[in-house]
Order: structure tokens, then sequence, then C-alpha cells
């Protein structure tokens, strides 16, 4: 865990017992936020073994899994331009899921964010445990910078700084072990040629690995051209992961586009580098083709990946959508977890027919504990480490000299960095996990000029709502704008000169629309806004690869 102290840089900024607010400076003594989904209420757990799907709500995208034989899993996600990269979980049971910690948490791993867009940076990580040398790798693409490995004996641990891949172009890129020694890298990449047929039309290609310099080998070759059916001109044949099982090869990539087309096919070779045939019942997962009215629908679903028990189960993960009224959330893609099933000719598969993905999944002879990171959960934080929580990320690098930790308060510095902008401003952010929730802080701030800080809703540059006090016609105010192109106040509250302490919440009551408050000196709480429109923080109508975020956020 990266630590947040920065005594050099905000000597005396924090000086002991609840400082009074200071020019150009917000404390923050709390935060809070709590789930509020009514459909964990319509389905209850059923026993002791049960786990409600999502496993990890929110924004937790193209999730990669895997084991050490001994009873450890270990699971990535995706985390584009924010920092730190790729959050680690663990489990000894694939059911009690803990972050440990960031694969990806020092500068010197993620090079280049600040050049790029929320939705750059860092794509599709895989992770991988090599039994020959006892040694975790994470391999994955950093659109600013190309592919690179990272590793380490200790998962818990630091990772190694970035090995580059020049030679391994495209994204998406996954590593596979073979019991032989030898090891090989896959990935999504251009068309034959850098010649594409049509819009779409992508290969998967294999290269050999050195595990022991740690570079590739030999031509890299076209393993999969188009995708499973090549004269149905199949779209973005990617996030490929190859697996040994039973002396064959499995080649598990997903297909179709990260939207409402998306699905996971299979592959089946004799050797690693070619010969792979499709599955003549692809795909293996998809909610594509069901009804769009059907109940508590998922949507996007795709991007897996295979684990097995020490007792010889199959599992996988993949990420999925819940969509709402028109089909947009405010969730992002999330990590689900299903048990896998095989077929009569030796294929694995998710799912098929009119099977949906359930709400609630069993996983006998495990027992959830009492933390889990699914359903509807509270989180309480005071601030009272000298380090955030693990949940709590910046953008593009770790906003050195603008914020600390200390005593129970957060102090924010107000900053020229705006979260409109591809630059490192003073945000700290988490995932929204629930599309029924309420979050809250109690800030002390004094604004004095263009100063502002708040609570902000954060899509990308472009989609954003800012709960700010502000002043107002040269008088403090609590101010909801609208942040985009072109930015909007949507409502205000005037706040008395000697305020002490703001409440700032935002609630939403089923996704659909926000609601913004505040309270002043911990009198009853003020609306500013309500009936905000959810649906522009969306990615159906942001665009984009990410989830919404909430935070803390400080501004000059």
């Amino acid at each position: 865990m990266r630590r947040l102290l920065i005594p050099l840089m905000l000597a005396g900024l924090l000086p002991a017992c609840r400082p009074a607010p200071q020019e150009g400076v917000a404390l923050f003594e709390c935060f809070s936020y709590e789930g509020k989904d009514a459909v964990y209420a319509r389905n209850p757990l059923p026993g002791s073994d049960a786990v409600y799907n999502p496993i990890l709500p929110g924004w937790y995208s193209d999730p990669s899994i895997c084991t050490n034989g001994e009873g450890d899993y270990f699971l990535v996600t995706s985390t584009f331009s924010y920092f730190p990269g790729v959050p680690l979980f663990h489990s000894r049971d694939l059911v009690n899921w803990k972050q440990v910690g960031h694969v990806l948490d020092r500068p010197s791993q993620l090079v280049n964010l600040d050049r790029q867009h929320t939705s750059g940076g860092i794509f599709a990580p895989d992770i991988q445990y090599n039994p020959k040398n006892r040694t975790y790798y994470m391999i994955t693409t950093n659109v600013g910078a190309g592919n690179f490995v990272v590793k380490t004996q200790d998962p818990f641990g630091p990772w190694s700084d970035p090995i580059l891949l020049p030679q391994v172009q495209g994204i998406d890129p996954s590593l596979f072990f073979d019991d032989d020694g030898k090891a090989y890298i896959v990935n999504n990449d251009d068309a034959p040629d850098g010649k594409p047929e049509y819009d779409g039309h992508r290969t998967i290609r294999i290269v050999e690995y050195d595990v022991e310099n740690d570079c590739t080998i030999g031509e890299r070759k076209i393993i999969v051209d188009k995708g499973v059916d090549p004269s149905r001109k199949p779209i973005w044949i990617e996030g490929p992961h190859l697996y040994k099982i039973e002396g064959k090869y499995y080649l598990m990539c997903a297909e179709g586009g990260t939207s409402d087309q998306h699905s996971e096919v299979i592959f089946r070779s004799d050797a690693p580098t070619e010969g792979y045939q499709p599955w003549n019942r692809n795909p293996i997962l998809t909610q594509r083709h069901l009804a769009a009215d059907r109940p508590d629908p998922v949507t996007c679903a795709g991007h897996a990946d295979l684990v097995r028990t020490p007792e010889g189960e199959w599992w996988g993960v993949f990420l999925g959508c819940r969509p709402l009224k028109a089909g947009f959330e405010n969730l992002g893609r999330e990590t689900f977890l299903l048990p896998v099933r095989w077929s009569e000719d030796g294929f694995p598969f998710f799912l098929e027919g009119e099977e949906t993905v359930p709400v609630v999944v069993r996983h006998p002879g495990t027992t959830v504990g009492k933390v889990p990171t699914f359903g509807n959960f509270k989180v309480e934080d005071s601030f009272d480490g000298d380090a955030l929580g693990m949940e709590w990320m910046t953008l593009r690098g770790p906003a050195d000299g603008l914020y600390d930790i200390r005593d129970g308060v957060l102090a924010l510095r107000c900053s020229p960095a705006r979260a409109t902008r591809f630059e490192t401003p003073a945000l700290i952010l988490r995932r929204l996990q629930h599309h029924a929730f309420t979050a809250s802080t109690r800030m002390r701030f004094t604004p004095v000029g263009d100063e502002a800080a708040g609570m902000l809703l954060y899509k990308d540059e472009r989609h954003q709502y800012f709960l700010k006090v502000c002043l107002q016609d040269g008088r403090p105010a609590a101010v909801l704008e609208k942040v985009g192109m072109d930015s909007v106040v949507l409502g205000s509250v005037p706040l008395p000169e000697n305020t002490r302490t703001v409440d700032l919440s935002i609630a939403s009551d089923d996704g659909l629309t926000f609601r913004f408050q505040c309270a002043v000196d911990g009198a009853g709480p003020l609306t500013v806004a309500e009936g905000v429109d959810a649906s522009s923080l969306s990615t159906a109508m942001a665009g984009g690869f990410t989830g919404t975020t909430i935070g803390l956020y400080a501004v000059r």
C-alpha cells in the first residue's frame, strides 16, 4: 500500500487536533458509502455457501484469474488511466475475496499515463503462475507504451518494473506456461499484413516466450483470423487465454466487441502454435440473444478466464454489465463468477440456450465470510490511519504533494490541475458499486477566489457532476455543476459566512437519477438538486471502457 504522508511538501498542512481550515486546503473528516440495490432483497441468499453475482460489483473489468495449485487464487482487473494500476485480489475458496494490493503501484510501472484519456492506459491484464520457477507473472497493455510483463515470487509484495515486449504488437496479451517448460504469448493484433477486410477484422497471434531471458523468440504466427466463422465477418476477436487440458490445447477468446453483442468462444488443437478449430456450438458464453425485458438482465458477457480447483472442478470469471432503463448503467463492466461445464465432445462452456447469468451462485463446501465483496454493504472511512484504503485511486499518477492524511483528516490542496484535462488533479476516487446508493462526506473549507472543493461523480474528462462549496456571486454556496463540453449549474444553496462544517451527500434510489444535498454544521439536509439524469455518466452515453467513480476533489 502506498503511503500518503508527504512531510516535505505538505509540512505544517495538518497540525494536530483537527485544524481549522486554511486557505487553499479542504479538510475531509470522513467518507461513507452504502449500497441499497433492491435486487439483493428480492433474491436472498439460500445458504452460507451462496454468493451474489457480480462477485466484484462496480467497474472491475477484464478479469483474469490464476492459482498456484496450493489453494491460493489471485484475480486482477483493468484500471486504464487510474493509479495505482491493476488491483490484486486473493482468495482461498473463489468465494471470499480480499484486495491485497495493486500489481502496478509505482510510477515507474505506469509510464505515459499523463498523456492519456481516462479509457487509455492499462488494458486487460492477465495473471499467471509458473510452477517451474514458482513465479507469478502479470502481462498487459499500456496503450501509451506498449505491451509488458511484470513478475514476482511473492504476489503480496512488490512486483518488478516493466519488461517491455516490443515484438508483441496489438493488445490483450496473455501468457501460457506449457508442461514441457516452454512458454507462449497470445494476443489480439491487426488483420494480416495490416489490411482488414472489414471494420473489426482482427487476428489472434502467438509467439514463444523465453522465460529465462524474459523476451520473445521466433516468429509470431496467426492462429485465428477473423474469428469462429469467417464467413459471418466476426468482429474484435480479442482477450485470448491458452490452456492445456488432458493433452489438448484450448484457446478461449472474446468476440463481438465489448457492448451487448459480446461473447466468449473456444477453439481446440493438438499443438500450441497451430491447428485451432472452433467448437461447433460456440459461443460458450453470451447473453446477446435474450429478451431485453428479462428480469435482472446481464449484458456484454464475455472476456472470461478459467481456473481449476485442487478438487478438479472448473470455474470461470468474466465481465458483464447490469443495464437499467434504455440499456444504460453507471457501474461499468463488472466481474462475475460461474461454474464451468464440459460437453460430451470435450469443450468447456458456461451457459447455453436460454440460460441467463444468475444473481445467485452456489459454491458447495464454502462459507461466505462477514465482509463479502458482493451484495449491499456499507463502508465508513474516518481517515484514521496514515494511508488511504486500497479502494481509493487517483488519475494518472500518485498526486504527490496534493493530499495528505493524518489525525483523522484528509487534506486536499486546491490545485490548478483539473479533472477535465489529461492531468493529475487533487482528486481521490473509488468505484460506484451499486445503482441505488448513498455517499457522504463532512468537509471544512473556506473558499477564496475561484477555489472549490467537494464531491465528484466522474466518468471521464467530459462527463462529471461536481457537488462543490465555492463562492457564488462573492458569497459561499453549495453548488451542483454538470461538468462537460458546456458546463452548467443545476442548483445551489447559499451557506452562512460563519459555516464550520458542510456535510455533502450524493444518492440515488434507482440508478436513474441522482440527488445532491448539503447540511450546515450538523443541521438538517438541504437539497441542492434532485432528479438529476444519471444516464449522462453511462457508457451508453459517454462511451469509454470504465464505470463511474465517486470521490473528493479540490481545485482552483
